[in-house]
């Protein structure tokens, strides 16, 4: 019994060290991005060029999608999981190097796709753009297209590093990406315009790209011309029903893009500079107890060893939700400080803090359900099923749909970002309780007292934020970056000492656990 205890503790915390180690490169992607969207903000606001390539930026993402994204969590790592024992790495560069020989060609095609097509693709998703934004949507995607190939082949080999737990390379390859974008308009904007940003993602993509290379070591990658071997064919098999969910979101995706098109220049501008703010901490917090709990499962599934997947799903559970939870009350409490501090300069104006502050508070209704949903979707792919979540991923755009049309031509942009939030929670709860009926809720992993500690030391945090900015803004002023800066500083500072205070009061172990793994990695 005490073996068992001692490799559940040990497994508990080579999940959080694992976790800790790609929420530390997501911290810095993600404050590169805010640097990226804060520097396009700057420079060229929040008007129809911003939106006209935001939504030139969207369409190879939706490529990417397509062809490697969704293959990442659902095939590449439970498939090159299975050979990443010393005996078989040999066979394991055999069946990368094959996978990684098919997506470049694949890739190559759809850049060349995508150069000829520019022009309708901007049609179909920005149509209720005025024409001058559309052609500078085209000229922006043509630009853009490239940074698909390196996107791509950088996807694939994050997968391989996933299944080996190298996830040091694959963490901090998003923040060289924002980096690449941030240098090329700080160095080019006079010269290029927006499309210094264009440039910049294909640079950012290629350095992408190069750093997790060398994390490839010893693992005898053999680029093949033929695509014959059986590891292949299970890839594809896991991710045709992928493919069906990746399409409907797609669709899903082009029908918000079109609505938002048309209800102002600036919505999508806004409408990304509010999905920035989301996306850190699912980034932060999701993706990374995913991605650190996600081989673990896989393994666990693979042994058919129930107990060890429950239990590991659990513990992912409760890691999000001591974080998720007060990082969405402390969103609500800084949304209008933070949205100003990062945007209002420049070319970006109040008025655009307003919109983008009422986007995030609309965003944040579906931000935890969001941030639960990763983690549940991930457990089945673990277990080698990838309709199923598809399947409801289709359920989720009806949702979508049933919000957006009747609302949209009254509430204009405010009605896609509910819809959006009320797509992500109907889609959390019916994988909930498909995984329940599945294997069973995770019984003695304290989930549900879990929460509600969570939630009692998160409201305690958001009044002392709240509070403490508000304060000191009008002690100091609010316009201004230096006063905007010291009153946010001041207010994320009391509240992670609040936080952390009533967890520890609360007995609030899964933040004592990141700790602890946090601390061990680098306090040595």
């Amino acid at each position: 019994m005490a073996g068992i205890e001692y490799r559940a503790e040990a497994g508990r915390g080579a999940v959080a060290r694992a976790a800790g180690l790609i929420g530390l490169g997501n911290i810095l992607s993600r404050l590169l991005g805010l640097a990226r969207d804060s520097a396009i903000a700057h420079f060229f606001g929040a008007g129809g060029a911003v939106s006209a390539f935001r939504l030139a930026l969207q369409i190879p993402q939706i490529a990417y999608d397509l062809l490697i994204g969704g293959l990442v969590s659902a095939a590449l790592v439970p498939v090159f999981s299975e050979y990443v024992g010393r005996e078989e790495r040999e066979e394991l560069g055999r069946v990368a190097g094959a996978f990684c020989s098919l997506a470049a060609l694949l890739l190559a095609l759809v850049v060349l796709l995508l150069e000829v097509l520019a022009p309708w693709a901007v049609a179909l998703m920005g149509g209720g753009l005025e024409a001058r934004f559309q052609e500078q949507a085209v000229a922006d995607l043509r630009l853009i297209a490239p940074a698909l190939f390196f996107l791509g082949l950088s996807g694939a080999v994050s997968g391989l590093l996933y299944a080996l737990k190298r996830f040091a390379y694959p963490a901090f390859a998003t923040a060289v990406f924002n980096a690449g974008i941030v240098l090329l308009i700080l160095l080019a904007e006079r010269f290029l315009g927006i499309a210094s940003a264009a440039v910049g993602v294909v640079a950012g993509a290629f350095l992408q790209l190069a750093l997790q290379l060398p994390g490839l070591r010893g693992t005898h990658l053999r680029l093949a011309g033929r695509f014959s071997h059986p590891a292949l064919r299970r890839i594809l098999l896991l991710y045709l029903p992928v493919l069906l969910g990746v399409t409907i979101s797609i669709v899903g995706t082009v029908i918000d893009r079109r609505l938002a098109s048309a209800t102002g220049e600036s919505s999508i501008a806004w409408m990304q500079n509010a999905t920035t703010l989301i996306q850190t901490p699912l980034g932060l917090i999701a993706a990374a107890v995913s991605l650190a709990v996600l081989p673990s499962l896989s393994r666990a599934s693979a042994s058919q060893d129930e107990r060890a997947f429950r239990s590991h799903l659990g513990l992912g559970l409760r890691l999000i939700l001591t974080l998720v939870v007060p990082a969405t009350v402390g969103l609500y409490a800084l949304g209008r400080p933070l949205v100003a501090l990062l945007f209002e300069h420049g070319a970006f104006t109040s008025a655009d803090t307003r919109m983008v502050t009422l986007a995030l508070y609309l965003y944040l209704l579906g931000l935890p359900f969001a941030a639960v949903d990763q983690l549940l979707i991930f457990a089945f792919y673990a277990r080698r099923d990838t309709l199923r979540p598809n399947l409801v991923g289709a359920y989720a755009i009806g949702i979508y749909l049933s919000f957006a049309l009747p609302l949209v031509g009254r509430w204009g942009m405010f009605a896609l970002v509910l819809a959006n939030s009320a797509q992500w929670t109907w889609h959390a709860l019916f994988m909930l309780l498909l995984l329940r009926r599945e294997v069973g809720w995770p019984h003695g992993e304290r989930i549900g007292a879990t929460l509600w500690r969570s939630l009692v030391a998160a409201a305690g945090m958001g009044l002392a934020a709240w509070g403490t900015a508000t304060g000191l803004g009008v002690w100091l002023g609010k316009s201004g970056t230096i006063p905007g800066l010291l009153s946010l500083g001041a207010a994320l500072g009391v509240a992670g000492a609040v936080y952390l205070g009533l967890a520890k009061l609360l007995r609030l172990e899964e933040v004592q656990v990141a700790w602890e793994a946090l601390r061990r990695r680098w306090g040595g």
